[in-house]
């Protein structure tokens, strides 16, 4: 599939655009390949885009004062990425999002997201709806952590995300996880 078609699709589940809106919209990404372990926010970074995820996978993180990595997403394809605190309040970077595996992104910017928003009614309410649903998902999550145990959140994670535990290296799933590498290593050989 070509990258149109990638956008193109996941778009139209959510809205129908014609041909020339959706040609337009397109016309405002800016395709960025990385390699795995590029970075492409680091805290303190000055945010003014989010990037859609064509193929490969990103993380969102933060290292905490005890150098603990704490894994936030992983976007994997047709998922977004960015630090939306500092995308929409116009803050520095309070995250890191960097490069899981190579990965072929499409780059939108702050003002021509904004842009598109209001020329064409259908982008502002799929990208309400991405919002809402990114919204969901989090809730989900932090229920998870707060009313699960570790084997629970494991095999939630891997009967929601089956690709992730052959995209990503363990000890990252472990961190997503907020368990130790052993602990993740018990929970699949436990299966």
């Amino acid at each position: 599939m070509t990258p149109q078609e990638v956008l193109r699709q996941h778009i139209h589940k959510t809205v129908q655009l014609s041909d020339e809106q959706f040609d337009y919209f397109f016309s405002l990404f800016k395709p960025i390949s990385f390699k795995k372990g590029q970075q492409l926010i680091h805290v303190g970074d000055e945010v003014d885009c989010e990037y859609f995820v064509l193929s490969g996978c990103l993380k969102t993180f933060f290292v905490n004062d005890e150098q603990k990595m704490h894994i936030l997403q992983f976007a994997m394809r047709t998922w977004w990425a960015s630090d939306y605190k500092a995308l929409y309040n116009n803050e520095r970077a309070t995250v890191n999002v960097d490069c899981v595996a190579d990965a072929e992104t499409l780059c939108l910017h702050s003002e021509e997201r904004e842009k598109a928003c209001k020329e064409i009614r259908e982008i502002e309410t799929f990208l309400r709806w991405r919002s809402n649903k990114g919204y969901i998902s989090l809730q989900k999550r932090i229920l998870s952590l707060l009313n699960n145990d570790a084997r629970s959140r494991y095999e939630e994670l891997m009967h929601q995300y089956p690709e992730l535990y052959n995209l990503v290296p363990k000890h990252l799933i472990a961190a997503y996880l907020g368990v130790s590498r052993e602990t993740l290593s018990r929970l699949y050989h436990s299966k």
